[in-house]
């Protein structure tokens, strides 16, 4: 069993990095690595799933997206961004070096 377990988690690790996705697993009980995640998912049941009331899963498959794309990437402000839509500080980086993006983050919070 022990070599299976194994074999998978070492599979998901490469799965990870082949679509440059960073692998944050830190030590058993340590609030901050899941602190974004939670986040999202609190204003993800807050803003969209308590205030819909689905009746399929065909629902869910419709609204979750529109809400990611439309309202959280174009109208809700980001504190980690310096209080900016995703869009604005996505061109933002493009835009100026990224050191200059975090300074203008900096300052601005």
């Amino acid at each position: 069993m022990t070599g299976l377990v194994s074999l998978s988690f070492k599979e998901y690790i490469n799965i990870l990095k082949t679509y440059h996705i960073k692998v944050s697993m830190s030590a058993k009980g340590n609030p901050y690595d899941n602190a974004f995640v939670e986040s999202f998912f609190k204003t993800l049941k807050q803003e969209e799933v308590y205030l819909w009331e689905y009746e399929s899963i065909s629902d869910v498959i419709n609204r979750i997206p529109y809400f990611i794309e439309d309202v959280c990437n174009k109208k809700r402000l980001h504190s980690s961004l310096g209080y900016r839509l995703p869009e604005e500080y996505e061109r933002l980086m493009a835009e100026n070096d990224s050191q200059e993006c975090i300074m203008a983050k900096t300052i601005n919070v």
